[in-house]
């Protein structure tokens, strides 16, 4: 895995580099990344969070580094930013294109240049991968088809009496934003949105600007809420209505108001309460006064309205199992103390993998169970614990995934999703099975994991890696046109969720590099725009991966994610790579001396 290119020069200093320690909270080794400072105060923008200028640097490679940042953080701004880099002749293209999206690429390897010419220029070549592009509402739309995979920037000197290069003519006419840029001068912000039954929050990723004012960080997020969820969710996440922005939202010091226009009733007017407590920049704390038309309606307090509408259950104590000769047995990975299996010994046998899940105070089991034709089959039960009774669909298959339950607020109705001989299925409470279509993302689906709200999916389909939302109105379960993620690992086999937006996934490094075809396991934020490397130089394939989606705001959670490879062996991420051993198994008895001892497989979370 290549490191990440990471600009050479900001305000002065130089950026620390990767992830260092992060862990659930009763564990150790937390992982986290470094930042660059706070989020501005009220007032005017930060120059702390501002991009360097074109005289930042003497170096051609560098400079192109730093104008693949300029253009980010306040879009005026940044105007002015990328056109301090270019030749005044050249900067025509630039008019009109204020306030325009921009165009987020990965920088696949560090930029080439070239010597200088005879005509005094210098051509620099960044080789990239196109990741999307980030709109004015602060979400990563999907890279258009085609894009180039290359950019080449010819540079000339600058005039008298400056330093440093300047771009001509002769280079791409966009808004480029790096990967690198994107994660250290903005803040994801998660806005959330209830689902089609006002039962639930889901969450949205967004981008919010360091540089920009508390007020303004804010306003940006009343607006996007009140314009209603990014395009991929928009199918199974209704956007709010009758409702419009007046003016931009005020407040410091512990009372922030915000003038709506809206003739919602009172009700309607406290779930937006309930988004915006959750929705807001951490700066924003203290009371929240909604107006309409300048006329006072609900004040909340902040923190107290978060406590009393949690976004979804999770309790922060994650189970861990894995199946043992067959059956389903806990984990003893730290000083767990013994536990029970919820499901009855009379259905413990012959299991392949399995899902449990806790909904209402009952236990919801999901079990892959071999039969003696060696096809598999799903049975589905659910109960007080131990669940006694489980039932299936008389469909079989060669192969099947690891199912995933969809965290439903309805406990009457519970509904997962597993991938079966390359199609999709979901299955009710009964094991009944249904085949889900995909639209344009139809093909061979090999892994598939609900989020912890249960309404939105990652896929695997055809070695690609894919998000979709979840609806569930009429009382069944379809899915959203999926959106295929960007992603530096190729030959995707094994997906889950270890944090709210984040993904944890297996597959191949890609062509080129030392380590080409190499299995690893990287994270990536659910838009794709920031990918991480975990685990590399592994030596065989991932073919099973579990992850509890725990805090992971700040990096990788320790013992949040195991997974089992095509060696039939399973293994924890912390330390990476570390085998999970038969003495790690609890209730197995010690086999006779000269016995050889089986591996546990599939580990999974109960949470």
């Amino acid at each position: 895995m290549r490191p990440r290119l990471l600009p050479m020069l900001l305000a002065g200093v130089l950026l620390p580099a990767g992830l260092v320690g992060c862990g659930i909270p009763q564990e150790t080794d937390v992982q986290v990344d470094g930042r660059l400072g706070q989020t501005a105060e009220s007032g005017a923008l930060s120059s702390a969070a501002q991009p360097p200028g074109p005289m930042a640097s003497t170096e051609p490679k560098e400079f192109i580094r730093n104008y693949l940042s300029a253009v980010a953080g306040d879009r005026e701004q940044a105007y002015n930013r990328v056109r301090q880099y270019i030749e005044p002749q050249a900067r025509g293209w630039l008019e009109g294109r204020r306030g325009s999206d921009l165009y987020v690429i990965r920088l696949r390897e560090q930029p080439e240049a070239t010597p200088l010419d005879p005509n005094g220029t210098v051509t620099v070549t960044v080789k990239v991968q196109q990741l999307g592009v980030l709109r004015t509402d602060g979400s990563l739309a999907p890279p258009a088809p085609g894009g180039p995979d290359e950019y080449k920037f010819v540079l000339r000197q600058a005039g008298e009496g400056e330093s440093g290069w300047r771009i001509t003519d002769d280079s791409p006419k966009l808004l480029l934003l790096s990967d690198d840029a994107l994660d250290w001068y903005y803040v994801p912000q998660t806005i959330y949105f209830w689902n089609s039954e006002q039962t639930r929050l889901v969450p949205d990723q967004r981008y919010l600007p360091k540089a920009l004012p508390v007020e303004r960080q804010l306003t940006e997020v009343v607006r996007w809420l009140t314009a209603g969820p990014q395009d991929w969710l928009a199918s199974g996440v209704p956007r709010p209505d009758q409702i419009t922005l007046i003016n931009n939202a005020t407040g410091s010091d512990g009372r922030w108001e915000v003038n709506l226009r809206s003739g919602a009733d009172d009700n309607r007017l406290a779930r937006l309460a309930t988004q915006l407590a959750w929705s807001v920049p951490e700066q924003v704390t203290g009371e929240l006064d909604l107006k309409i038309q300048d006329q006072s309606r609900i004040v909340v307090d902040i923190a107290e309205e978060k406590s009393a509408h949690p976004k979804y259950p999770l309790d922060g104590n994650p189970e861990r199992f894995c199946i043992y000769e067959g059956a389903i047995h806990p984990l003893s990975l730290t000083d767990e103390p013994s536990r029970s299996v919820p499901v009855d010994a009379t259905r413990n046998q012959n299991l392949v993998t399995a899902a449990l899940t806790r909904s209402d105070g009952k236990i919801l089991a999901a079990l892959v169970a071999t039969r003696p034709d060696h096809r598999q089959q799903l049975k589905v039960g659910a109960g007080p614990s131990p669940v006694k009774d489980v039932n299936g669909d008389k469909k079989s298959f060669k192969g099947m995934s690891r199912p995933t339950w969809l965290r439903s607020l309805d406990p009457q109705h519970p509904y997962g999703l597993i991938a079966a001989d390359g199609d999709l299925y979901r299955f009710d409470g009964s094991g009944n099975l249904t085949q889900v279509p995909l639209g344009d993302a139809a093909g061979n689906v090999t892994a598939v994991a609900a989020s912890v709200e249960g309404h939105r999916v990652a896929l695997v389909i055809n070695g690609a890696l894919y998000v979709a939302v979840v609806s569930t109105d009429g009382g069944g379960v379809s899915l959203g046109q999926p959106r295929r993620l960007v992603t530096t690992l190729t030959d995707i086999t094994a997906v889950d969720w270890y944090a709210e937006n984040k993904l944890v996934f297996a597959g191949s490094e890609p062509r080129g590099g030392t380590r080409e075809g190499r299995p690893a396991i990287n994270g990536t934020t659910i838009d794709g725009a920031v990918e991480t490397p975990h685990e590399a130089d592994m030596g065989v394939r991932v073919t099973n991966l579990s992850a509890y989606p725990g805090p992971g705001m700040a990096g990788v959670p320790s013992l949040s994610y195991m997974y089992e490879a095509a060696n039939k062996v399973a293994y924890r991420n912390n330390p990476p790579g570390t085998s999970i051993g038969r003495e790690q198994v609890q209730d197995v008895a010690s086999p006779p001396a000269g016995t050889k001892v089986a591996n546990p497989t599939a580990p999974f979370f109960l949470y």
